[in-house]
């Protein structure tokens, strides 16, 4: 019972990936999840949400967050998982930062 949590995780992100491709329309934009992080009782799955580009990062997060009982629901009915966590967004700055410092290195060099 141990890998439960990090298969509910993969489950999450392929399914929730589906979902928000289908429901999430914000023009000229791409959504994507970075990662899930599940709790060990299943209660919380925290998806962290890249935006492209940046500026939109605020506009889609909001969006997310007034659909997330939405989006809960769909993956309820797509995926068996007893409990159902908890589904939390949070975006996720990692892809930026790292374009930055490359960025930062190449001008350096």
């Amino acid at each position: 019972m141990k890998h439960r949590p990090e298969r509910a995780s993969a489950l999450i992100i392929e399914e929730l990936g589906k979902i928000i491709l289908k429901e999430v329309e914000i023009p000229d934009t791409l959504v994507t999840i970075t990662g899930v992080e599940v709790t060990k009782d299943l209660s919380q799955a925290t998806v962290k949400i890249s935006v492209y580009p940046s500026e939109k990062t605020a506009e889609t997060m909001k969006m997310l967050g007034k659909r997330q009982g939405y989006f809960q629901h769909l993956l309820f009915e797509k995926i068996n998982i007893k409990p159902m966590p908890r589904i939390l967004f949070k975006a996720d700055a990692g892809p930026e930062q790292a374009a930055r410092v490359e960025k930062s290195l190449m001008e350096n060099e």
